[in-house]
């Protein structure tokens, strides 16, 4: 399909003048005639110009048979994005798309000055970019009238359903007008997705590519196994060996992405981050220092990164390996976009083989699995620039070549290609030696646990200082002996535990990789040392002797055995309780408790108790200064009584008498 086929003659000269000289295939297929004025449910493949594409879907719409947009009022076209760097890179997309039609474009992201959109809005705009959230204030505040809106967009639909968008979502497109165009542009497409897309669209076509049932053609996957505590380093050797224009590092964490940003920055990489926690001004201006080649390398989180398109990006590591297929496949799309080749690598730790082959398969995707480049390759690539250099070709003025025969005549050629390699090498960061997994990294997880455990031969033994006092087990020592030496569990023989130390055994062609990985990992992890012994060593000697069965635990299974006494003493003697006396009436020891033994100070009621109230009988009022002083405020009854009391005295411990101070009566 030629350019000028189906489109307005604006957008073709627009497409040409940046170097266009055929479409892709989702862009021929928003273009095609049955597509033309319907709601579209577009699946595509990230990298395959989706931004383009629905760029000249909803032109027709917009412009109709005029070739240029009349004076910006209201605005005919909404696009909504998930990300703040993706809305503002849609609206750099249709700014030189629709430049040649004098269209307006405006932009309502998060991190922005709402009150600078909100003028934007009111000069007027023909098409207005933005996010969910900052979008839906917008329209809750008046300052965004969707009265003639003629098209809806929905770009990365998928992505903003992950972020918790579909409530503001369902808010916009339940504000615009009936009879708008609802386009619908996502990689894949979920069951959310189309439970929107029956909801708010009219007879949606469906478009479908190629590319997006196969693996992107334009993208190597590759896989490297590495030492867990290589990471940074294998990444240091990738960005060398490759020596990409650009290249983007995906971590899991904002913190990894501050430590690695941090760490290249002083190695020499001229690196910038990309996290959630960084202000829009801040990720507006690394993507800026990507783009303009003042940094070479960006490191980012997921969040952040999502739709970003980078201009000439050669490289994507997986400093972490992804949550899922989908983002494996997002994550990978930030490259080989638009006809150019690319390279995704994964850096999988060897305990994680079996996850990145499950991301892998879940994404039907095919990685090559390689080792991962040392010093000497690296050298090696480097010569191979060096020699295809096109510096070395290039025709140069006068002025240079004169000044290149005096240094030539003065220093001499060899001198100077020595200096040359030389200043070459000081602006690269040197190459990192790494610790070599071993070949059973590489095997299949199913050919490795169904092969049949071969013998183990003959061993090395070590030992390390922790034993049945530090509660150690096998189930913990053998994750820690395979971390630490970067072996694997069938190298590991024998564990035996001690009370105070325990070792364990390392198949001998495996024992000297072992010793330098223990080296070059400090020799143990926090307070536990593990240090080898050499050969066939001797038993712990602090290894606990078994216990003797007792007599009374040889008995069988819910039978207690008779138990023998112990000869040093002798037994115990028992001692026999004297009967207890009946309580009950007639019973033998009965006593009634009608008056108390002789010398009992006190003697014992008899008879009913008097009623102490007053004029009852029995009642006698008790004279003042009668009574034992309780510590207690005193007062009438029922009153609220008040501390400390009004009169009286305390008798202290000591037998001293502390006064009371009277106090007023209240009232």
């Amino acid at each position: 399909m030629t350019l000028t086929s189906t489109m307005p003659a604006a957008l073709s000269r627009a497409l040409e003048n940046k170097g266009y000289s055929a479409l892709t295939e989702v862009q021929e297929g928003v273009l095609a005639p049955e597509a033309a004025g319907r709601d579209l449910l577009v699946s595509a493949q990230t990298g395959s110009g989706k931004t383009v594409a629905f760029g000249l879907a909803i032109a027709g719409t917009l412009l109709g048979e005029r070739e240029r947009f009349e004076e910006a009022g209201l605005p005919l076209a909404l696009i909504v994005a998930p990300t703040r760097e993706l809305a503002l890179q849609v609206q750099r997309e249709l700014d030189w798309l629709y430049a040649e039609a004098g269209g307006r474009i405006a932009s309502c992201v998060g991190g922005m000055d709402p009150r600078a959109e909100r003028r934007a809005l009111e000069r007027g705009a023909h098409i207005v970019v933005g996010t969910p959230g900052r979008l839906r204030d917008h329209i809750e505040r008046g300052a965004l009238d969707m009265g003639e809106l003629r098209a809806v967009v929905l770009d990365e639909a998928d992505e903003m359903l992950d972020f918790g968008f579909r409530e503001d979502l369902e808010f916009i497109l339940d504000a615009a007008p009936a009879g708008r165009r609802t386009l619908l542009f996502s990689a894949t497409v979920p069951h959310a997705i189309s439970e929107i897309a029956r909801r708010y669209q009219r007879d949606a076509l469906r478009l479908s590519t190629v590319s997006e049932r196969g693996q992107h053609a334009d993208i190597a996957y590759q896989a490297f196994a590495i030492a867990p505590p290589d990471k940074e380093n294998a990444i240091i050797n990738l960005l060398r060996y490759h020596e990409a224009e650009r290249a983007l590092v995906f971590c899991a964490t904002r913190e990894a992405v501050n430590r690695l940003a941090s760490r290249f920055g002083n190695r020499g990489f001229a690196a910038v981050a990309l996290s959630g926690e960084l202000s829009q001004s801040e990720r507006t201006h690394a993507l800026q220092a990507l783009r303009d080649g003042r940094a070479r390398v960006c490191i980012a989180t997921d969040v952040a990164a999502r739709g970003i398109d980078l201009p000439g990006l050669e490289l994507v590591i997986h400093a972490d390996l992804p949550t899922n297929s989908d983002v494996l496949k997002h994550r990978s799309g930030r490259t080989g976009r638009a006809g150019r080749k690319g390279v995704s690598a994964l850096l999988v730790p060897f305990p994680q083989r079996s996850k990145a082959t499950r991301l892998l398969k879940g994404a039907g995707l095919t990685a090559q699995w390689a080792e991962m480049p040392g010093p000497d390759e690296i050298a090696q690539k480097d010569r191979e620039r060096l020699f295809a250099d096109p510096a070395f070709t290039a025709e140069h003025s006068e002025e240079r070549l004169e000044l290149a025969r005096a240094l030539v005549e003065r220093f001499g050629a060899e001198a100077l290609a020595a200096a040359l390699l030389a200043r070459r090498e000081e602006e690269r960061p040197a190459p990192e030696d790494l610790i070599a997994p071993g070949p059973a990294a590489y095997e299949p997880r199913e050919k490795r646990d169904r092969a049949p455990r071969e013998d183990f031969g003959e061993g090395v033994w070590f030992r390390v200082n922790a034993g049945h006092k530090q509660r150690a087990e096998p189930r913990w020592l053998l994750p820690l002996i395979c971390r630490l030496g970067h072996v694997t569990r069938r190298e590991v023989g024998q564990i035996e535990i001690g009370q105070g130390e325990s070792r364990f055994e390392i198949r001998a062609d495996a024992a000297a990789k072992f010793k330098e990985n223990l080296a070059a990992s400090g020799g143990g992890e926090k307070s536990v040392r593990i240090t080898a012994e050499g050969g066939e060593a001797a038993p712990l000697a602090s290894a606990p002797a078994p216990r003797e069965r007792s007599e009374r635990s040889e008995g069988k299974s819910g039978e207690r055995a008779e138990r023998r006494p112990r000869e040093d003493r002798a037994e115990r003697p028992r001692f026999e309780k004297a009967p207890r006396p009946d309580r009950k009436a007639g019973g033998a020891g009965y006593k009634p408790r009608t008056s108390r033994e002789e010398g009992e100070d006190r003697p014992v009621r008899k008879g009913p108790k008097p009623d102490r109230k007053a004029g009852a009988s029995a009642y006698k009022p008790r004279e003042a200064g009668s009574h034992k002083p309780s510590g207690k405020p005193a007062g009438k009854p029922g009153a609220k009584r008040e501390w400390p009391p009004q009169s009286g005295s305390i008798r202290a411990s000591g037998g001293e008498s502390l006064k009371r101070v009277k106090r007023k009566p209240k009232g």
